[in-house]
């Protein structure tokens, strides 16, 4: 089983004279203490184009120190990050080699480079005693491994095969609550601990330390032994986060425009991937959030990108979010029930209806996240991500590619609009029933697409695109909310069905379908507005400017 810490630290350059400051008194330190020296020995493995380092991931193996074994780190903001371990063994364990796959996307995990550190460690405590932060001062050899032969594409020649240096690092004690999100403990304190991090700076600073212009003692040693690739249009690809924009500024083109926005979910479908494995809160959605944004992009810059080539990409998408919601669907509909029926008075939950609808919501869940983590591990799945990484790499440009951003961005946003605007209209005009809840639904679809289209537009369009998107997105969550309300009325159909049939009363069922029912009367009655306020001329004019 692997525990998750969360690591918050700040890096700075050092060298043999380099002394620290007596820290005791900076910001809550009452005391420091000496805990001594500690060699560690770490082996870093990576692909042999180092995709791990390219997103700032990095994963170890190492011995010496209180916490020998495998060590997973996943960027979260810069100088934050959450570090997944694992006890030692040989290789690569299988859970963690599991949290990168997105990533090496079937590629080897080979070591590349070997660190050796010999540690100086002093621990801030504050006046009751409790560790508020560990101070190191490291003096690192690093040695590129003589199978891990430097890269075609590397620059400035294979360099040394050891690099020497000397750093310090500045950590925050008791950054994990014990539950791998981080939230703080006894060393935090209520900024999240920067307050106390800024003032150790600003005294190091004072002794003349400056901070780490490497973000990794990884990147550094790739640097200085040889082993740092460059991406072919010389971008970086060992920053933090490992940006991959485009352009500086504003796009020119929309082949700028529409590429960007593609990596820029390609990226969150990568990074989201571990959080789902993990089952981090909200991961599922947002992963699949970004599967939908990329397929609609491709839809709706169609004259942008060749369809004949992101069409069937985009029907792997759909695949995978439909996979991504097997169990999303139900936990939110499960939890929509249960809380419209902590909202009845006691004295009208007639029957075991509570306990009906957690049979139920089980029943339907099980296997969900075993068919996920399947569908994650299915070679259909590694194969979408190498087909997403090759558009990116190797685009299928259209003619319109070279419009100007701003022009390809306002004609795919009106072009969405109208197409929303045909399918709202044929839903206000529908009778009441089954018909109307269907074109509604498919109304919402179009919504959302409008919007994805005005969010992608936004670096080219500016603030109009942002305001339509954000009124399109209330249109949007009316809708989403209707439908809702048509697929929690089928549950509650068959809820009533499987009390009557248990003999059973279903009383309570019939109570919240009929507020399920007057729920959706009332989207329908607030859409009209919100249609018309997303529909203004003066914000579609600005939008086509």
């Amino acid at each position: 089983m692997a525990d998750t810490v969360r690591e918050i630290e700040r890096k700075y350059e050092a060298d043999d004279d380099t002394h620290l400051p007596d820290l005791a008194g900076v910001d809550r330190v009452a005391t420091v203490e000496e805990r001594g020296t500690e060699n560690l020995d770490a082996l870093y493995y990576d692909t042999a184009d180092q995709r791990l380092a390219a997103d700032g991931v990095t994963l170890r193996r190492r011995t010496g120190g209180p916490d020998a074994g495998w060590h997973l780190k996943l960027p979260v903001e810069p100088g934050v990050r959450e570090e997944i371990r694992a006890p030692l063994s040989d290789a690569p364990p299988p859970e963690l080699a599991a949290l990168v796959r997105s990533r090496t996307r079937g590629q080897d995990l080979i070591p590349l480079v070997r660190l050796r550190t010999r540690r100086t460690v002093r621990v801030l405590r504050d006046a009751a005693g409790a560790p508020l932060a560990e101070v190191a001062v490291d003096a690192v050899t690093a040695r590129r491994v003589t199978f891990a032969a430097p890269p075609a594409a590397a620059s400035g020649g294979t360099g040394p095969m050891e690099a020497r240096w000397h750093e310090i690092e500045v950590e925050l004690a008791g950054a994990d609550d014990g539950d791998g999100t981080g939230k703080g403990g006894a060393g935090t304190g209520g900024d999240g601990g920067t307050g106390l991090l800024d003032a150790i700076g600003h005294a190091l600073a004072d002794a003349g330390v400056r901070p780490a212009s490497a973000p990794s003692k990884l990147a550094r040693a790739l640097t200085e032994t040889g082993l740092r690739t460059e991406r072919p249009d010389g971008a970086d690809r060992h920053a933090a986060g490992a940006s991959t924009a485009r352009f500086a500024g504003k796009p020119r083109t929309a082949a700028d425009l529409v590429l960007d926005y593609a990596a820029t979910q390609v990226r969150a479908i990568t990074a989201l991937d571990p959080a789902v494995r993990r089952d981090l809160p909200d991961s599922v959605h947002q992963m699949r959030v970004a599967t939908r944004r990329l397929r609609s992009t491709f839809r709706s810059y169609a004259k942008v990108l060749d369809r004949a080539v992101t069409d069937p990409i985009g029907a792997e998408l759909k695949w995978l979010a439909g996979e991504l919601g097997v169990g999303r669907d139900q936990e939110v509909l499960a939890e929509r029930l249960r809380a419209s029926l902590a909202e009845v008075p006691r004295t009208l939950r007639l029957g075991p209806v509570a306990a009906r609808l957690r049979l139920w919501s089980e029943r339907n869940r099980a296997g969900a996240r075993d068919r996920l983590l399947a569908a994650l591990d299915d070679p259909r799945y590694l194969a979408l991500l190498d087909r997403l990484h090759a558009l990116l790499e190797e685009p299928p440009l259209r003619t319109a590619a070279q419009r100007p951003a701003s022009e390809a961005a306002a004609r795919a946003v009106l072009k969405d609009y109208r197409r929303l605007a045909g399918r709202v209209a044929a839903a206000l005009d529908a009778p009441a029933g089954r018909g109307r809840d269907e074109a509604l639904h498919s109304a919402r679809k179009a919504a959302k697409r409008a919007r994805y289209a005005a969010e992608a537009a936004r670096p080219a369009l500016g603030k109009p695109a942002k305001k339509f998107a954000k009124r399109i997105k209330k249109v949007q969550q009316l809708l989403g909310d209707h439908q809702d309300s048509v697929v929690a009325r089928g549950a509650l159909r068959d809820l009533a069905t499987q009390a009557h049939r248990a003999g059973e009363g279903g009383f309570t069922f019939g109570l919240l379908h009929g507020r399920e029912e007057a729920l959706a009367a009332q989207r329908e009655r607030d859409l009209p507005a919100a249609w018309a306020k997303a529909s203004r001329k003066r914000l579609l004019a600005r939008l086509g400017a």
